[in-house]
């Protein structure tokens, strides 16, 4: 008991009061996150709307989402990070029961355009705060508690949609615009503007000082490296949305296994999340990511040999391992290579990588299992890993000395666990 006391205190303890107000924000606004897990269903038997169509709504939420990070980040550098996530998630929820309410394609097409639009926008913002509020020993730590509460809501939200789909469908809607309201409410009530006055960018010595925050961000031929990093990393984890489920239906698998076998990814999370800090603290986070990289690899990999479904969720279960690995590096690495005048803008790059992954994943899924097969693709995926893994790698040094020429020169270094008798400051 005492050991488990003390992981807990050296997880979740002294980290600062405003991260627990956006932690408990992100928990709520998971809870409700219904809308997107059901859409697809949604227009197809509720809307009576054919494949083509639906797939032109959700296409329009991605467009909107990828306009929505690039503008979030600018306005959170220019405006400030707390009124852009309110403009965010007050827009949020009136497009949510816009959508909720349209009737005629046109109508339901615009409402997503602009709900993709609102909801993605508040992703670099809050990034943004997050990194401003958490000093650098407690990044990790924080961004994996983040990472947690995004999983448990997700998973709890899967659940709920199913009961109030057989209730009604308006009420996905209802409950999903309520919960992005009290995530405004919060920020409101509790949350206080983070972004620091204006202050000199720091470039690496010997560099070009370009003018102009866009021509900043596309002479950091470091950061855009890892970032691609991250599209073809993100192209091979989001095949789990679009091809697993085809591949699962063609080996006579219903949807419900389906349902059942990916929600294992959830689960996992959800139960050994906490415990990645401390296994991962101190090591290269460049030797973490290629590893994360090579396991995902390896479990979509799998695939192509899987046949059953205690197979595929073997499958799953090994990806999922390299998911947990790879997101608290990923998060902490963009926090450092961020210059803090242009976090947001930096964020939303980051968030437009996971846009275009989300748009392409698809598309390039089915057009390599249609034209070279089912293994074809899986295998493909581990190869993708593989070289991700590689170039991880290789250009992680370039990436430490960025990081160690963006940061502060008064703040601390290595990671520190929380001091016995420091504050704990959690609202839930």
């Amino acid at each position: 008991m005492r050991a488990m006391r003390g992981w807990f205190r050296d997880t979740t303890g002294g980290l600062p009061r405003t991260f627990w107000y956006l932690w408990t924000g992100t928990l709520i606004n998971r809870l409700g996150s219904f809308v997107l897990v059901f859409l697809a269903i949604y227009l197809t038997q509720e809307r009576g709307f054919d494949e083509l169509a639906a797939g032109l709504v959700l296409g329009l939420w991605g467009v909107g989402g990828a306009v929505g990070t690039t503008l979030g980040g600018t306005l959170a550098d220019r405006w400030g990070r707390r009124p852009t996530l309110l403009t965010a998630h007050l827009g949020a929820a009136a497009m949510m029961l816009t959508l909720g309410f349209a009737q005629q394609l046109w109508a339901v097409a615009g409402g997503a355009l602009l709900l993709g639009l609102f909801a993605e926008a508040a992703r670099p913002a809050f990034g943004a705060m997050m990194i401003d509020v958490v000093p650098e020993r407690d990044r990790l730590r924080a961004f994996s508690l983040n990472y947690w509460a995004i999983n448990l809501g997700f998973a709890c939200a899967a659940i709920l949609a199913g009961l109030a789909a057989e209730a009604s469908y308006l009420l996905l809607f209802v409950i999903d615009a309520a919960t992005t309201l009290a995530t405004a409410v919060i920020i409101f009530v509790k949350v206080a503007e983070t972004r620091a006055p204006a202050r000199v960018t720091v470039h690496p010595a010997g560099a070009a000082r370009p003018r102009g925050a866009l021509r900043t961000i596309l002479s950091d031929r470091v950061y855009l490296g890892f970032v691609a990093l991250n599209l073809l990393g993100a192209l091979v984890f989001l095949q789990h949305i679009s091809m697993l489920p085809i591949a699962m239906g063609d080996d006579g698998l219903s949807p419900s296994t389906y349902g059942v076998v990916i929600a294992l990814n959830g689960v996992l999370i959800v139960a050994g999340q906490l415990f990645v800090p401390r296994l991962i603290r101190g090591r290269s986070r460049s030797h973490v990511l290629a590893l994360a990289a090579v396991v995902m690899g390896v479990g979509f990999g799998l695939t192509a040999f899987a046949d059953a479904a205690w197979f595929y969720a073997l499958t799953v279960l090994v990806w999922t391992l390299g998911e947990m690995l790879n997101s608290p590096s990923n998060s902490t690495l963009i926090a450092e290579l961020s210059p803090a005048d242009l976090r947001g803008r930096y964020q939303g790059v980051f968030s437009l990588s996971w846009q275009v992954a989300g748009a392409s994943a698809p598309i390039l899924g089915g057009l390599v299992r249609q034209q070279a097969g089912n293994a074809a693709l899986w295998l493909g995926c581990a190869a993708v890993g593989v070289v991700v893994a590689v170039a991880h790698l290789a250009s992680g040094p370039a990436r430490e000395r960025r990081a160690t020429a963006l940061r502060p020169p008064a703040e601390p270094v290595g990671p520190a666990p929380a001091k016995r008798g420091q504050l704990t400051s959690v609202v839930n």
